[in-house]
């Protein structure tokens, strides 16, 4: 079977757009959640979220042509940049390709196409809702041939798209594979919907101190948007170019818990199974993991239940293996939220630095894993895990191996 690599990588968020700035924030603990300005959010629970600068869309202008621009979401305008910064950092030339074994998978949940969405008209409204819309802007942006979808699975949706990249390129369908997700619900609707759900933090002062994974107090998740795109090949055609390749996918699981809507299965049973058959897949054993990107949403079941299903894969070592939340940095940006913290554990194996879960302040007595409270680490790994979680049950997990120089 042939090893899936990672050769490009491109990310925005609250903290940057750009790689290189997302990752110099990360690693210095800074917290992208703001008071909401997008919108009045004088009636609602929620007024505070990890936006993505303004700055975007004077960004996005040399990214995007304008017609093209003007039938997409701006959180559909982020995919694409994103994809385009990955192809960039990847050195491919798509003129040099084989396109009909060039393929797109985007996790999505939300195009973004809500109440606060500007300039939609009925010529471009049908565009700005498609889901699809996301890869299909990617593929024809490079005349690609190969298979070219979409996938929603809650929280896990990019996640699943980097899995289901891995398996385009294992079985032979694909040699490039660009995976990531993009995602917005940063909108009175949602923020509404959420807080009927007791689902998000209502800790509006200070924002950045909302988005507390682990902690005692926390009070429920900070809600991100952004994107993130990684491009895999297989690493016979990965080298044949003389690529930089920046990790290995190992390998993955996918399980479904079939419990509840909402809710993950007690005790953290159905995580610990996905995380298990990760490790198995990809033949990577507890004891060579070095870092566990967690789910790590601030809410009280994902972080209770996340802990106790690493308890029970790693068993004594679990206390001695690294753990994370990025989400207190970036806050759950859904859809976007695996391709995001996949980028994250890439880097985090490349440079030997691991970034912290901030605002550690109040451990929870329960909750006693090494979380790297509040500063990064420095700690040369060879193999990481991140784990995503979803509503419906969607569970997934991916196994990276540090890639020899």
């Amino acid at each position: 079977m042939k090893k899936v690599v990672v050769t490009g990588m491109g990310m925005i968020s609250s903290l940057g757009l750009d790689l290189e700035t997302n990752w110099a924030n990360l690693i210095s603990g800074k917290s992208g959640v703001k008071k909401i300005t997008r919108f009045d959010t004088g009636d609602l629970s929620t007024q505070i979220a990890a936006e993505v600068s303004p700055e975007f869309e004077e960004f996005s202008r040399a990214y995007v042509k304008k017609r093209a621009a003007s039938q997409m979401t701006r959180v559909t305008r982020m995919c694409l940049v994103a994809a385009k910064m990955a192809v960039t950092d990847s050195g491919i030339d798509f003129k040099n390709e084989d396109k009909t074994r060039c393929s797109v998978v985007i996790g999505v949940v939300n195009t973004g196409n809500s109440s606060v969405e500007k300039d939609t008209t009925t010529q471009n409204t049908v565009f700005k809702a498609m889901t699809n819309s996301m890869p299909a802007w990617i593929s024809l942006e490079y005349q690609l041939q190969g298979p070219n979808f979409a996938v929603n699975t809650a929280c896990a949706s990019s996640a699943y798209a980097i899995s289901m990249g891995c398996d385009l390129i294992r079985t032979n369908q694909a040699d490039i594979v660009l995976v990531g997700g993009a995602d917005s619900i940063i909108n009175p609707e949602e923020i509404r919907g959420f807080n009927a759900l007791y689902a998000l933090s209502v800790a509006n002062d200070p924002p950045e101190k909302a988005s507390r994974p682990f902690s005692k107090d926390r009070d429920g998740f900070v809600i991100g948007e952004g994107a993130g795109v990684l491009v895999l090949e297989s690493e016979p055609h990965a080298l044949a170019r003389k690529a930089r390749i920046r990790a290995e996918i190992a390998g993955h699981a996918l399980t479904s818990e079939g419990y509840n809507i909402m809710a993950p299965m007690g005790d953290g049973v159905g995580m610990a199974r996905t995380m298990e058959a990760a490790l198995r897949n990809s033949g990577v054993t507890p004891a060579e993991v070095g870092y566990i990107n967690a789910h790590g949403t601030s809410t009280e079941l994902n972080d209770r239940y996340e802990t106790m299903a690493i308890k029970r894969v790693f068993g004594e070592l679990a206390r001695h293996v690294p753990v994370s939340s990025t989400k207190s940095m970036l806050g759950h940006t859904i859809g976007a939220a695996g391709a995001m913290e996949g980028i994250i554990t890439v880097l985090s194996l490349q440079s030997g630095i691991l970034p912290p879960t901030i605002n550690y302040d109040n451990p929870d007595p329960d909750l006693d894993l090494d979380y790297i409270p509040n500063k990064a680490r420095e700690k040369d790994i060879q193999a990481a895990i991140s784990n995503s979680f979803g509503f419906g049950g969607h569970n997934a997990t991916l196994v990276f191996k540090k890639y020899p120089t």
